[in-house]
C-alpha cells in the first residue's frame, strides 16, 4: 500500500469514520423530507407540490455554493471548511423544529443547505487527494456507505417521527447530533500541524470553472451529472407522497419503502470492486441507466405498491452505478484543485435535483403522478445512451 493509501486508512488527522459520520447527517437531513412532505403540506395547508419549495430551497443553494467551498477548501485547507460548514448546518437544522409556517421554513432549509454544501463533496476531494485514481472508485464506495446509511435511515426515521412525535422533532435531534460531530472534528482539526494549513491569501475565483468546462470529458460529466440530479431526485421527491396518496399507507411504512433506494446504494457500496472489474465505467453508466428507468417505468405503469421495495433497490443500485462512476471521473478533472472540479460537479447535481423538483411538481399538481415518473424514468434511459455513446467517443479519440 502506497504512502497516500495509508494515510486514508489510519493516519490521516480525522478518520473517514467522522467525516462519514458528517456526510451521515447531511444526507440523512435531505432524505427525510421525502416521507415528511406530505405531513408538512397538510400541516402548512398548501399543495404537495407547493411545499415541495422545501426541496429545491435546499437543493439549489446546496448546489450555488459548491463554487464558493471548493476554490475555499482548495485554499484554507479542506477540513477546516468541513467542520464550520458543518456547525453551520447543525444550527440551521435545529431552528427548523420552531418554524410558524412554510415560508419561514422555505428560508431555514435555503441557508440550511448554504452550509451544507461544504460538507460531502469537500471530503470527496479530500480522499481524492489521498487515493490514487485505480483505488479511488472503491474508496470512494467505501465513503459512499455514511451516505448510504443517510439515506437509509434518513427516510426511515422520516416515517416514525412523522407518524407517532412529528416532524419538527426530527429537525432538532439532527441538529443536536450534527453539532456534536462538529464540535469531535473542531477538537481534531486545530491540532493539524502549520504545514496542513494554507497560508496564502484567500482569494475565490471563477476563473478555474471556466477552464474546466473547456475541456469535452468536464463538459459530458457535467452535463451528465446535472441531468441525473434534474430526473432522479427530482422525480423521487413525490415518492412517498405518491404511496400515500394511491394506497394511504402510513408514513412508518412510506419511510421504510423508501429506505430501500440506499438498500441499493449498500449493495453496491459492497459489491463496488466485482462491478467495475465486471462492467467497467461504460458499462456500469448503461446498466445503471437501465436500472433506473424500469423502476421508474414499472412504479407507473403497473402502481402495485408491493413491487415498490424491490424497485426501490434497483433503483438504488442503477443510481450509485451511474452516479460514483461520474463522481470518480469528476475527482480526476483537475488534480491540482480537486476541491474545484468537485465542487462544480456537485453544483450541478443539486441544482439540477432543485430544478428537478419544481418541474416535477408542475407536473404532479397538473397531470398527477404517473406522468411524471415516466418521464424521469425515460430521460434517464436516454441519459444513459448519450453518456456511453460520449465515453466511446472520447476514448476513440
Amino acid at each position: 500500500m502506497d504512502r497516500s493509501a495509508k494515510d486514508i486508512a489510519g493516519k490521516t488527522p480525522v478518520s473517514l469514520g467522522l467525516l462519514g459520520a458528517a456526510a451521515f447527517m447531511v444526507i440523512a437531513d435531505a432524505r427525510v423530507i421525502d416521507p415528511l412532505l406530505h405531513i408538512i403540506a397538510d400541516d402548512f395547508k398548501v399543495g404537495v407540490g407547493v411545499a415541495a419549495v422545501i426541496i429545491s430551497a435546499y437543493t439549489i443553494p446546496y448546489g450555488l455554493f459548491q463554487l464558493v467551498y471548493g476554490p475555499l477548501g482548495d485554499r484554507i485547507g479542506k477540513l477546516q471548511v468541513i467542520t464550520v460548514a458543518l456547525a453551520a448546518f447543525a444550527v440551521g437544522t435545529a431552528v427548523c423544529a420552531f418554524v410558524s409556517n412554510i415560508v419561514l421554513l422555505t428560508l431555514l432549509r435555503f441557508l440550511t443547505g448554504m452550509a451544507a454544501a461544504g460538507v460531502i463533496p469537500i471530503t470527496l476531494a479530500y480522499i481524492g487527494d489521498n487515493f490514487p485514481y485505480e483505488e479511488r472508485q472503491a474508496a470512494i464506495g467505501k465513503y459512499l456507505s455514511a451516505l448510504v446509511l443517510g439515506q437509509i435511515l434518513g427516510g426511515s426515521l422520516g416515517g416514525i417521527f412523522g407518524e407517532y412525535i412529528g416532524w419538527r422533532d426530527i429537525f432538532l435531534l439532527f441538529g443536536i447530533v450534527s453539532l456534536v460531530i462538529a464540535g469531535l472534528l473542531w477538537r481534531e482539526t486545530r491540532h493539524l500541524a502549520d504545514s496542513q494549513r494554507s497560508q496564502g491569501q484567500v482569494r475565490i475565483t471563477f476563473r478555474p470553472y471556466y477552464q474546466l468546462l473547456t475541456q469535452p470529458i468536464a463538459q459530458t460529466v457535467i452535463v451528465g451529472v446535472f441531468v441525473e440530479g434534474f430526473c432522479l431526485f427530482g422525480a423521487f421527491a413525490y415518492v412517498g407522497a405518491f404511496l400515500r396518496d394511491r394506497y394511504t399507507l402510513s408514513y412508518v411504512a412510506i419511510g421504510f419503502m423508501l429506505s430501500s433506494f440506499g438498500l441499493g446504494g449498500l449493495i453496491y457500496s459492497r459489491s463496488v470492486k466485482w462491478l467495475v472489474r465486471r462492467l467497467g465505467e461504460i458499462g456500469l453508466v448503461g446498466v445503471g441507466g437501465g436500472l433506473m428507468c424500469i423502476s421508474f417505468l414499472v412504479i407507473a405503469l403497473f402502481q402495485n405498491w408491493i413491487l415498490f421495495i424491490p424497485l426501490g433497490i434497483l433503483m438504488g443500485l442503477g443510481f450509485y452505478m451511474m452516479h460514483s462512476t461520474l463522481q470518480t471521473q469528476a475527482t480526476e478533472l483537475a488534480p491540482e484543485a480537486r476541491g474545484t472540479a468537485v465542487s462544480l460537479f456537485a453544483f450541478n447535481l443539486f441544482v439540477g435535483q432543485g430544478i428537478g423538483a419544481a418541474v416535477f411538481g408542475r407536473i404532479v399538481d397538473n397531470f398527477g403522478y404517473i406522468y411524471c415518473f415516466i418521464s424521469a424514468g425515460v430521460a434517464i434511459a436516454l441519459l444513459s445512451v448519450w453518456l456511453v455513446l460520449r465515453k466511446q467517443n472520447i476514448n476513440e479519440s
